[in-house]
């Protein structure tokens, strides 16, 4: 005899259940492959930049995906041989919109997506080929900015979009970046630097539409130790990615290492979930200039003296972002005791 409708959903509710419990245990076990505390790796258009990359375009680190991807492939090689467990793909600032922008087809710039993560997985590896994963246990995320990313004017660091800018215009511009992304094989999708409690929201109603299979994290930016960029506050957006089932860990990014530690706690007030942090070097960005300001940044030696703290704090996934180098990411390893593979 056949189910009913009924059991039918209650069926197809449980298995979505299991597998997002099956995502959250799967990051439990790589963070105690980890030892129990990943690291992260490091500024990707600082190391492009470094390389010899002209990133003066709106796509930013997402324009190498069109010109020099050897050269995205061997930053992510050198973060992992700098004891990255985790490397985060170029398509921070690559948007479907932008490429279109550009005058790419539909067609190609899906695919220029799907390189991104390409290229992370090739250069795992071929780390892996002369380190086993057993040993060093990599994840590939595949890194999603925020609308104001996208728009290039700075607004990723207010969340300041204007009124015109809905739930559902941030839900119809991220949908089908999301599901392009998920769908290239990466271990996780890393929403990064979410400026507002409405684009959370978003990320969380695309992940509950049930067309992306992986799990996720979101990070938040915040420019007083307090509330995200836009002034919301973090313990709302951060309940928003609690309560999203296909979120394994939640935390912050592109912050001065100054408020980490006053994050963190706040962060462990709303959620179990693991906590990660990759800070900023502490410079700041002028939107007008489109350049980092060194007003209060800190050396490696001064940032990695927050690591221990950090990882007193609850931190379980710590790492750096703009303007980090892999010298900063090679001074996280050592600190909390793990091996670099230089």
């Amino acid at each position: 005899m056949g189910r009913t409708l009924e059991e039918e959903e209650e069926g197809t509710a449980a298995a979505a259940a299991a597998a997002d419990r099956d995502a959250l245990t799967m990051m439990r076990d790589f963070l105690a492959a980890t030892g129990g505390c990943a690291v992260v790796d490091g500024g990707l258009a600082t190391e492009l930049e470094a390389h010899g990359a002209d990133l003066n375009d709106p796509l930013w680190s997402a324009k190498c995906l069109l010109t020099s991807p050897h050269l995205i492939r061997q930053v992510h090689l050198d973060y992992l041989h700098s004891g990255a467990n985790v490397i985060l793909t170029a398509s921070y600032q690559a948007t479907i919109q932008g490429f279109l922008s550009k005058g790419f087809s539909p067609h190609d710039s899906e695919n220029l997506l799907r390189n991104s993560v390409l290229i992370a997985l090739e250069a795992r590896h071929l780390f892996h080929q002369k380190h086993h994963p057993v040993h060093h246990p990599v994840l590939v995320a595949a890194s999603i900015g925020s609308y104001g990313a996208y728009l290039a004017d700075g607004s990723e660091y207010s969340g300041d979009y204007g009124a015109s800018v809905t739930l559902d215009t941030l839900k119809d511009f991220h949908r089908r970046r999301v599901q392009v992304l998920a769908q290239a094989g990466p271990d996780i999708l890393a929403f990064e630097t979410t400026p507002n409690k409405l684009e959370a929201q978003a990320y969380a109603e695309i992940l509950d539409e049930g067309d992306v299979k992986i799990p996720a994290w979101f990070s938040f930016n915040s420019k007083d130790g307090v509330n995200v960029v836009s002034g919301d506050s973090l313990l709302d957006c951060a309940a928003i990615a609690d309560a999203c089932s296909k979120v394994v860990a939640v935390g912050i990014n592109c912050t001065p290492p100054r408020f980490i530690h006053g994050l963190i706690l706040s962060l462990k007030k709303v959620t179990e979930k693991p906590i990660l942090i990759y800070p900023n070097s502490g410079e700041r960005y002028d939107p007008d200039k489109k350049e980092w300001v060194a007003s209060t940044g800190v050396t490696d030696d001064d940032f990695v003296s927050y690591v221990t703290v950090w990882r007193q704090a609850g931190a379980a996934l710590i790492g750096g972002c703009c303007r980090t180098t892999p010298n900063t990411i090679r001074a996280i390893t050592r600190s909390l005791n793990k091996r670099s593979f230089v």
